[in-house]
């Protein structure tokens, strides 16, 4: 890895958070957004450069925007709720954040009755062809009392995201406004920010009807339209998009498999420049990479750059996935699937030697899902392709040890023995919950392990 990064570090922060949220505005970050904005001719070089992404400064609108192009997008990726246990924004919510933008160009300030009305509008007129969805926001003689009701919480939905990205604004608490039947309140757009949503070629001019759904994305990613007629979903990738998307995924995602590419015969993160490059693109942002010749494990110490605080946190789930974590290294076949049964198993052996842990949880298959669904973001498990509640344990469950401590039992009598020591939860010896050293003191020199 060359000692020179290729970000100073006074950046280094701005880039991160721009890497995870793809914007950083005036009023939310006012301190990154200024030091991005006066380093942005190098925040823009290393982006395009080392990642193929494009970093736009609108000034006037106070917001500065990466554009990033990923064919590989994420499943689980996307505008994020937290109502109801629902993590990511449903089709309806999408369809209706495009929808209000749509009126709130035309209208820049409007009631959310006018808007509700004006989007039951356009939609009516193209339910029949089945391009948009039916949205009727009053209860009628078809339309019950649910549904109603399920429409207008999904506009409130669509409304919040744009609320959280800064690009409008409401006088009211929208979830008591939208509630009620007769509940109003007024919704201002910024013209300046919704000018910055355009971030592909016109859905018009790529011709996304003609094309079958799995291609869209391709399209949608095209830097021209040149780019987008000139290859074809079967044509194998170049070399420097190859380049480009293993390196996306080391920034982009918590684990990344080197070898994931089946159109890459030797994989690039397996070659002295890959390799090289990949370090100091990871360095650049400040972030932390443990590296073994099968799977690559990226981290952010200063955690802006992820959602993902794992393994720290008191949560009963959090426990519960550690408690899944210091068991899979040592089975017989660390690689074979593990099914929910086995987890469940595990956990019912562990709630018979300490039967207060995770009390809370009645049904321990909720747990052992909870748990799976810890490790599946934190890129240790990854979902069974074939058979549900299955998972398969990556590479990367040989970097961690977890040791288990109990808490020590009341002091006994004067005079008195302990009659029962406590019993460990693990039988196999394990270590500390924390990367292995020797595979961090690799990543460092980016040596395989």
């Amino acid at each position: 890895m060359s000692d020179t990064l290729l970000l100073d570090a006074d950046l280094r922060a701005s880039a991160r958070l721009l890497a995870r949220v793809g914007r950083l505005t005036i009023e939310d970050e006012p301190e990154h957004y200024r030091v991005a904005l006066q380093g942005h001719p190098a925040l823009a070089e290393f982006f395009r450069t080392e990642l193929g992404w494009t970093l736009e400064v609108h000034e006037v609108a106070g917001l500065i925007r990466l554009h990033k192009r990923r064919q590989d997008v994420p499943a689980d990726r996307g505008p994020r709720l937290v109502r109801e246990k629902q993590p990511l924004a449903g089709t309806l919510v999408m369809i209706l954040i495009c929808l209000a933008c749509e009126q709130l160009w035309r209208r820049p300030r409007m009631s959310v009755r006018e808007l509700m009305q004006a989007i039951a509008q356009v939609c009516a007129a193209d339910t029949t062809d089945g391009r948009l969805p039916y949205f009727p926001v009053v209860v009628g003689d078809d339309v019950s009392k649910q549904q109603a009701r399920h429409n207008r919480q999904s506009l409130g939905e669509a409304l919040k995201i744009l609320v959280a990205e800064g690009t409008v604004t409401v006088d009211a608490d929208l979830d008591r406004v939208l509630a009620e039947e007769d509940g109003d309140l007024v919704v201002t757009a910024s013209r300046d920010r919704l000018a910055t949503k355009f971030s592909s070629l016109s859905p018009t001019l790529l011709q996304l009807d003609g094309l079958a759904p799995h291609q869209h994305a391709a399209a949608l990613s095209a830097e021209s339209l040149l780019d987008h007629t000139a290859h074809t979903a079967g044509d194998a990738p170049t070399l420097e998009q190859r380049r480009l998307n293993a390196i996306r995924r080391l920034v982009d995602d918590p684990a990344t498999d080197p070898r994931d590419d089946d159109t890459d015969t030797t994989p690039y993160l397996h070659t002295l420049t890959g390799r090289e490059r990949a370090l100091n693109a990871v360095a650049a942002l400040g972030l932390t990479a443990t590296v073994r010749r099968d799977w690559w494990q990226v981290t952010d110490p200063s955690g802006q750059s992820s959602g993902i605080d794992f393994p720290n946190g008191r949560r009963m789930e959090r426990q519960a996935a550690l408690a899944l974590l210091a068991t899979l290294p040592g089975r017989d076949d660390p690689t074979a699937p593990l099914t929910l049964t086995d987890i469940t198993e595990l956990f019912t052996q562990v709630r018979a030697r300490q039967p207060r842990w995770a009390a809370s949880y009645e049904r321990l298959p909720a747990l052992a899902h909870a748990a799976a669904a810890e490790l599946t973001s934190a890129g240790l498990l990854a979902s069974g392709p074939d058979h549900p509640d299955t998972w398969l344990p990556t590479p990367g469950v040989h970097l961690w040890r977890v040791r288990v401590r109990q808490p020590a039992p009341p002091p006994s009598p004067a005079g008195t023995a302990p009659t029962d020591p406590a019993i460990p939860l693990f039988t196999p010896a394990t270590a500390d919950a924390t990367s292995t050293p020797d595979a961090a003191h690799q990543a460092q020199q980016g040596v395989d392990g």
